[in-house]
């Protein structure tokens, strides 16, 4: 009985490859022709009315007027927020579905060449790096918290290149900053310089400038190494 129910478990484990490597051909496949985007996280429990959305939509708006698409995690919240502005502007609207028991729905900003599904956390996380431009953090839950150190991770260990990574909301994320500062550092588990690897704003226009000066200097490209 117990063989053959690890047997079982053995050809449930090699037919659930077959579906990662599925989701990640087409990922591929659709992500590689879109051009260069940058990726706007955020928590789906934001309502339309808060500052916050207001604040992801012109951010996605002014990204796609200086030249980038905008990927989100397709959801509702500030992800309908990004996909919104991207709309609004007549750019790229990229979303990036999960599927989950419950808040995640794809929302109607999201062009539809441009919506993907996925049933592997860790598959939709690659097609959010290897696609990015830059990286902007709006206020968020332990979704965009594992997303936002993630992405300073691999910038720190250089598994991807360096791009921007941008926290917007200075009051939102200021006491987690702090505690990166007085904490993380003092115990010397981060170097000062990992300081460098994301900047604080309240600011649309510094955002894009922010990325736009960067890319002064580096060239577009996927993080075909991640």
């Amino acid at each position: 009985m117990e063989h053959r129910n690890w047997t079982k478990i053995q050809a449930e484990s090699s037919w659930r490859i077959f579906r990662i490597v599925s989701e990640f051909v087409e990922g591929f496949d659709k992500m590689s022709a879109i051009g260069p985007c940058v990726s706007i996280y955020g928590s789906a429990r934001t309502s339309s009315d808060d500052p916050y959305y207001k604040l992801a939509e012109d951010i996605a708006y002014e990204l796609v007027k200086a030249g980038y698409g905008v990927i989100t995690g397709g959801g509702p919240g500030i992800m309908e927020a990004g996909n919104k502005g991207a709309r609004k502007a007549g750019g790229a609207s990229v979303g990036l579905n999960i599927n989950l028991p419950f808040e995640q729905f794809n929302n109607r900003y999201i062009d539809q060449d441009k919506l993907l599904s996925f049933r592997y956390f860790f598959v939709r996380k690659v097609m959010f790096v290897k696609y990015a431009q830059a990286f902007i953090l709006m206020p968020g839950g332990f979704g965009t918290l594992d997303e936002l150190f993630e992405s300073i991770t691999l910038i720190q260990t250089e598994k991807i290149a360096r791009v921007p990574v941008i926290l917007v909301g200075v009051s939102y994320w200021s006491g987690l900053m702090d505690w990166i500062k007085t904490t993380m550092l003092t115990h010397k588990n981060i170097s000062p310089n990992d300081l460098n690897l994301f900047t604080l704003t309240d600011n649309v226009d510094e955002v894009i400038s922010t990325i736009n000066e960067f890319y002064s200097r580096e060239e577009l490209s996927p993080n075909f190494d991640y």
